[in-house]
C-alpha cells in the first residue's frame, strides 16, 4: 500500500509517515498542497491523508483538483476543525474520510486500511488464494496453517499479488505501490522480493511469472 501524506507541519508529517512506515506502508511526505498534485499527477497512490488546512493551496482545493483529475486515491482529510459544516464540507468536495485532530494513530491507520478495502472491487479484511492468507491489518500471513515470517515489503507485495485476484501485475506496478520514491528502479529490487517471497511461501510454487506482464498468484 502506498500513501501520500500532505501535512504542512514538518514533524507532524514526519512523525505519521514513520508509524505508517512501521505499519508496512511505503509512505512519501509533501508540505503543501501545490507539492501534493503535482506528485500525485507522477505517483499511484491507495490513499492520500490530506491536511484541510494548508497554506497557499488549501485543502480544499486539493481535494477539488484530485477529482476533477479523477485520481484513483482515497482521500482522508484532516482538519483541526471538528465542527460537523467542515466535516459534511470536506466530503461534499470529494474527500473519502474525515478525520478531526488531534487524532488516535491506530484510528487513522484503521481508517486508511478501511479506504483501501474500499477499492473497485472491494477487498475482504482476510484475503485467501488457495492455501495462503494474510490479514493486511493485523500483517500476518499463513500457509497451510504455517505463518510466515515475511518482512514489511514482502507483506505489501503479497497483498498486491493477492488484491490482483489472478491478474498479473508488472515489476513496474509493484515497484510503484510497495515502494517510495527513494526506490531506485535499476536496483531489481522486486526481482529480488519476489525471489525471497517464493522462497518463503514454499512448496508448491504459488507465484507464477507471467512473461512480459509480470507476476501473478
Amino acid at each position: 500500500m502506498r500513501v501520500l501524506v500532505v501535512e504542512d507541519h514538518e514533524e507532524l508529517a514526519e512523525a505519521v509517515a514513520s508509524g505508517l512506515r512501521r505499519e508496512g506502508m511505503a509512505v512519501d511526505v509533501v508540505l503543501d498542497g501545490e507539492a501534493a498534485l503535482q506528485r500525485a499527477a507522477v505517483y499511484s497512490y491507495d490513499v492520500i491523508v490530506l491536511d484541510r488546512d494548508l497554506p497557499a493551496v488549501h485543502g480544499d482545493r486539493v481535494c477539488e483538483g484530485l477529482v476533477a483529475r479523477e485520481n484513483r486515491a482515497r482521500v482522508l482529510m484532516l482538519t483541526a476543525s471538528a465542527g460537523i459544516e467542515d466535516r459534511v464540507g470536506g466530503l461534499r468536495l470529494g474527500a473519502d474520510d474525515y478525520l478531526p485532530k488531534p487524532f488516535a494513530f491506530a484510528e487513522l491507520v484503521a481508517r486508511i486500511r478501511a479506504l483501501t478495502r474500499r477499492a473497485q472491487p472491494a477487498l475482504p479484511p482476510v484475503m485467501r488464494k488457495k492455501d495462503v492468507t494474510l490479514d493486511p491489518a493485523q500483517r500476518v500471513a499463513h500457509r497451510a496453517g504455517r505463518r510466515l515470517a515475511l518482512s514489511a515489503k514482502e507483506l505489501a507485495v503479497l497483498e498486491l499479488l493477492l488484491a490482483a485476484r489472478g491478474a498479473a501485475i508488472s515489476s513496474e506496478e509493484l515497484l510503484e505501490r510497495a515502494w517510495d520514491e527513494a526506490a531506485d528502479p535499476f536496483s531489481g529490487v522486486v526481482k529480488v522480493t519476489i525471489s525471497r517471497l517464493r522462497r518463503k511461501l514454499g512448496e508448491p510454487p504459488i507465484i507464477e511469472t507471467v512473461p512480459g506482464a509480470g507476476y501473478r498468484i
